[in-house]
């Protein structure tokens, strides 16, 4: 059974994506290796998953897997064997690392969450969903091109670009402004909130939550 399965249509429909009794979960987060990418946009989902990771006595500490090509936290929680990975691939070949970790651990596609930056979302706002476009993220596109679009996405809002003329790269590799970092507990706290639900056996909903009160 899958870890995650699409409900009926109803009159009113709403995609959801349910936890079932294969109790493995892979979660990815997006970002480029190496110290002058820290606390850019585009690796807010390293930092997620390093919220993540810290935050529960149940996961290891990262470890080097060079022939996965990630960073690699490997824990036990409640009933749930939770593998966290940052691909050490650089963004536009995340994928290469994911369908390596999927491959050795024998994880679908449809067992996968994948937390990532988007530029189309305002900062303070994060989306989730089952499957979809890449939305010219390459990352996203990488994994996509690796597993195929059956996985679930956490996107983190980091727009709107400013200013609008800046490209669009080099805007998601400057840094948080200082407002932004001001929210950064907020902002991995609610991430861990969704992935601790699905862990703990929640649904995840095609939802959009605000970290910002």
């Amino acid at each position: 059974m899958s870890l995650f399965q699409r409900r009926p249509q109803t009159s009113n429909p709403v995609n959801y994506v349910t936890v079932g009794l294969n109790k493995t979960l892979l979660l990815v987060g997006l970002g480029n290796p190496g110290l002058e990418y820290d606390q850019t946009r585009h690796n807010v989902g390293f930092a997620c998953l390093d919220a993540f990771v810290a935050s529960s006595s149940d996961m290891a500490p990262w470890i080097q897997k060079k022939d996965l090509k990630c960073l690699l936290s490997v824990g036990q929680m409640g009933d749930t064997r939770v593998l966290a990975i940052k691909p050490t691939s650089f963004m536009n070949l995340s994928g290469e690392a994911v369908q390596a970790v999927s491959s050795f651990y024998r994880v679908q596609a449809d067992k996968t969450v994948v937390v990532h930056d988007e530029l189309d979302i305002t900062f303070g706002q994060m989306r989730m969903r089952m499957g979809g476009s890449a939305a010219g993220h390459n990352g996203v596109k990488s994994v996509t091109q690796h597993l195929g679009e059956d996985y679930g996405r956490i996107r983190i809002g980091i727009g709107p670009k400013t200013p609008e003329q800046m490209d669009s790269a080099d805007y998601v590799l400057q840094k948080f402004n200082t407002d932004e970092l001001s929210h950064m507990t907020e902002l991995t706290r609610e991430v861990n909130a969704v992935l601790s639900e699905l862990v703990y056996g929640a649904e995840l909903q095609a939802e959009t939550r605000s970290f910002l009160i």
